[in-house]
């Protein structure tokens, strides 16, 4: 998300994510910061540092932060161990994805989980608690959370269904493969 320009707009990037997790780990003292909420940050601040029009850019930090929260607040138990197991952490937030899966594409879900007994950890966790900002390229991934943020249903539950869509895209390759594959 961070590009180097010669007016050093990095550094600034980087002072304001600096800023804004600092702020959220205060007010949250049960949570604080954990690793890959400046993943969540990143193209919020991104996307408001770059408006066109200069007067909004200049509040960037502020909107960002705001934003920031805004998600949080629906996936913040996802980033708190103790929450793990709980109805809200991210162990059930897999187990409906799974469902989802099940829902949709049976024998995909039965390969996966019966035959497999692949955990979901190991594909689904950096999938939901990143908001897939590590499995897209950038431009592509404002446009997935354009996608994400706009749906009237929530944003977690379009997240889970387009982990869902990526699971059926690679169908016949998951189906063909092994627990290494």
């Amino acid at each position: 998300a961070h590009t180097t320009s010669q007016d050093g707009s990095s550094a600034v990037h980087k002072e304001c994510m600096k800023r804004t997790l600092f702020v959220f780990a205060k007010l949250n003292p049960g949570l604080k910061y954990v690793q890959g909420m400046n993943e969540l940050h990143a193209p919020l601040l991104w996307t408001f540092r770059t408006d066109p029009d200069e007067a909004e850019s200049e509040h960037a930090e502020a909107d960002a932060f705001f934003c920031f929260m805004e998600i949080m607040s629906e996936f913040r138990d996802h980033f708190c161990k103790q929450l793990d197991n709980s109805s809200s952490g991210i162990l059930a937030t897999m187990t409906t994805l799974l469902g989802y899966l099940q829902e949709h594409d049976y024998e995909l879900w039965d390969h996966l989980v019966n035959r497999m007994s692949i955990d979901p950890q190991y594909f689904a966790f950096r999938w939901i608690t990143l908001m897939c900002s590590q499995e897209f390229h950038f431009p592509d991934l404002i446009r997935l959370w354009d996608t994400f943020l706009a749906d009237p249903k929530g944003r977690l539950d379009s997240l889970l269904k387009f982990c869902v869509a990526m699971l059926v895209s690679a169908r016949d390759l998951l189906l063909a493969g092994d627990f290494a594959s």
